[in-house]
């Protein structure tokens, strides 16, 4: 009974791979730009002193009156970045000064508002660390969805082409789909403390980013 089981199993496996056809790699790509409607700005207060305890509480200060501006905007999210406190070394390695650093990180899709708070943060002594803008969750998700389609249409399109000059039908064997363009900004503006005279909205150009989806698979075609 075994060696029938057996030899049924084999007698299958032989008829499989008599049928199997030629199997041909393919992969097509399709790109879409999506506009960069969110804005992101890390600002931030900086002190250098001998004390530490003054340094935060002067440094906590100017954070708690930019959170109260930034509070007041309507479609601004607020957040706290990072907070470091090091000390200033002198001549033979010892500490002359200390300096403390604390950051707010700002995330709008409201252009103007953010280009008018950057502007009023300058004036109450905060400094602007970096400023990058980037397709909104959605935007981004819209963008990956129209490419999906697309490469896979071209996907489809190059498959039949293939199949078509060989004069034989063909179905796909595997498919993989790959998404590209989640890279982080890279910043696209940095201040220091002596731009804080700038009283100003920041002028701010959105642009776009690429989009990229990419599909690619095996088909099989029918012997």
């Amino acid at each position: 009974m075994t060696k029938t089981i057996l030899a049924l199993f084999a007698a299958s496996l032989l008829a499989l791979g008599a049928q199997a056809g030629t199997t041909i790699e393919l992969s097509a790509e399709a790109s879409l730009p999506a506009a960069n409607d969110q804005v992101s700005a890390t600002v931030y207060a900086e002190v250098s002193g001998s004390n530490p305890a003054e340094l935060a509480k002067r440094v906590n200060q100017d954070i708690a009156e930019a959170l109260k501006l930034i509070k007041a905007k309507p479609g601004v999210a607020a957040k706290s970045g990072q907070q470091h406190t090091y000390p200033v070394y002198g001549q033979n390695q010892k500490i002359e000064n200390w300096r403390m650093r604390s950051e707010i990180v700002l995330e709008s899709t409201d252009q103007a508002a953010v280009s008018e708070l950057l502007g009023k943060l300058q004036q109450m002594r905060l400094a602007i660390g970096n400023l990058a803008q980037q397709p909104s969750p959605a935007t981004r998700r819209a963008a990956e969805d129209e490419a999906t389609r697309e490469a896979i249409r071209a996907f489809q399109g190059r498959a039949k082409l293939v199949a078509d000059t060989f004069g034989k039908p063909y179905r796909i064997k595997q498919l993989n789909i790959q998404q590209s363009g989640r890279q982080p900004p890279m910043p696209m503006f940095k201040a220091s403390r002596a731009m804080a005279a700038e009283t100003a909205p920041l002028p701010l150009e959105a642009g776009e980013s690429l989009v990229t989806t990419t599909v690619s698979g095996q088909i099989e075609l029918a012997d």
